[in-house]
């Protein structure tokens, strides 16, 4: 069976500026993401470190919920549900009118599809991330915490300027790999609605028909996005 291939469905006109607003909030969504998830995940190992019982027992708990429940699900109640309990005022500012902070396809930085995928995202990531930094701050020796402490350095600067580097190190490749798992499941955000590149190869498909071209242009775009961004994070390791 031949199958009738017009690339010029897709690289052209309506459905090329949707592919690259698509783009745009991909790479948008990504950024702001793994900001958030590096954040996190900085935060819930110090809060697994932490010697109060109450709280690194409060925190396993959270990365247990997040770890064992779909992402899916969870884009579905930070938006329903976490939308739906905001004060009124809040709500109102997300969804007014910002100029200064509206990506090609206008899509607002504000609105609650993209405040919904940007935490819900970042923090289902920032729970993987923290848990391959916790492997690797075990196999760190004691004796840098020894020695860290004998210099007076308290709990939070050992954290962050001995342990967090040497972590780093040790599990580069599964942090790299997280990073680049963030990139990939920003396509589920198109489930609510967030017009990133898989949202607008489905309103691509409908629009024309072309569904074949579409989403092998889709395709590309994240591998394109995804060979770019592992080569930054194995540069940076250079570094």
């Amino acid at each position: 069976m031949n199958l009738p291939i017009d690339w010029s469905g897709v690289l052209t006109g309506q459905p090329l500026q949707w592919l690259v607003s698509g783009l745009v909030v991909t790479l948008a969504i990504t950024l702001a993401a793994s900001a958030v998830a590096t954040t996190l995940a900085v935060a819930v190992v110090a809060l697994r470190l932490a010697p109060l019982a109450p709280v690194q027992a409060a925190t396993r708990a959270l990365v247990s919920l997040v770890r064992n429940t779909p992402l899916l699900i969870q884009l579905m109640v930070w938006y329903f549900v976490g939308f739906g309990v905001l004060p009124a005022a809040v709500k109102g500012w997300m969804t007014g009118n910002h100029p200064g902070a509206v990506l090609p396809g206008n899509v607002s930085l504000t609105a609650p599809e993209f405040i919904a995928s940007t935490w819900g995202v970042g923090l289902f990531i920032g729970v993987f991330l923290s848990e391959e930094i916790r492997a690797g701050l075990n196999a760190i020796p004691p004796g840098q915490r020894e020695a860290a402490a004998s210099q007076g350095l308290g709990a939070w600067d050992t954290l962050t300027a001995i342990l967090l580097p040497q972590a780093l190190r040790n599990a580069y490749q599964p942090v790299v790999g997280q990073y680049l798992n963030l990139m990939k499941l920003t396509s589920i955000t198109c489930s609510i609605g967030l017009a990133e590149i898989t949202y607008q190869a489905r309103q691509i498909e409908s629009f024309n028909s072309h569904a074949f071209e579409s989403f092998a242009i889709a395709t590309l775009l994240y591998l394109l996005i995804g060979f770019i961004l592992e080569r930054l994070l194995r540069t940076r390791k250079v570094a």
